[in-house]
């Protein structure tokens, strides 16, 4: 109750209200579960690099695996990848570590555009409140004559709270979006990083070269090739005949 005006009468009246309100529901709801997600993503980085490394330098590539079956997160997910078609070389297993992060961070960054698109138009139907508000405020006035000031303000308190209520769901909404994607940035960080020092070990220890070089050995071998069967290929002398006419 402010000046003798029932805010919550105000609610029932309006209908922005009804909306504001979903729209807070749905952005408590995506904002409960991607803070579950992200703290689900907790691990000690570090150490597990560690015992990674250890077991690539002792070639056991099974125990990588396992390793990374057991943590189960995105970081673990991508070098699992590139354990298993560790035989495959070092550009097919960049390509499907590259395939597994895109993949990873799509899912990272699921439900992120409703608290973008929340956060960026909620201010816009709490003015649209603001407007129904005012138009309240001038259609009481026409309609009664005699109408004093209260019912002014009932139409002006419904535009000032719609407002309000807009700002209300929009300030948390961009905050926890820009907040939840730095998490995002700071894990695909975490995981092209991680990547980058995998694929280095991958040739000392599989002793696959890059088909570059493969490429480039052949055609100097067949080209060598070519010059020497032309060079001791025997040469073939055509005997020329000179054919003299008859004389008469």
């Amino acid at each position: 109750m402010i000046a003798g005006i029932n805010l919550f009468e105000i609610m029932k009246i309006s209908p922005v209200f009804d909306i504001l309100f979903a729209c807070s529901a749905l952005a408590l709801g995506v904002s409960l579960e991607r803070l579950w997600t992200f703290h689900y993503l907790n691990m000690n980085l570090s150490a597990f690099m560690e015992k990674v490394r250890l077991l690539m330098a002792n070639k056991k590539y099974a125990e990588v695996v396992e390793a990374c079956d057991n943590e189960n997160k995105p970081l673990p997910k991508m070098l699992r990848v590139g354990a298993v078609n560790i035989t495959q070389g070092r550009k097919n297993i960049t390509k499907l570590m590259e395939a597994q992060k895109l993949s990873e961070r799509e899912a990272l960054e699921r439900f992120l555009p409703i608290l973008g698109t929340l956060g960026n138009t909620a201010p816009f139907i709490g003015l649209l409140g603001t407007v129904i508000g005012i138009i309240r405020s001038f259609k009481l006035l026409q309609t009664s004559a005699s109408a004093g000031p209260m019912a002014i303000m009932v139409g002006i308190a419904e535009a000032l709270i719609t407002t309000a209520m807009g700002l209300v769901v929009a300030v948390p909404c961009v905050i926890l979006f820009n907040y939840f994607s730095d998490k995002v940035k700071r894990v695909f960080i975490e995981m092209e990083i991680a990547s980058k020092e995998f694929i280095t070990m991958v040739p000392k220890l599989t002793g696959v070269e890059p088909p570059e070089i493969e490429i480039i050995k052949e055609p100097k071998k067949r080209i060598l090739s070519k010059i020497i069967s032309k060079i001791t290929k025997p040469r073939v002398v055509k005997k020329t005949t000179s054919v003299k006419g008859k004389s008469k």
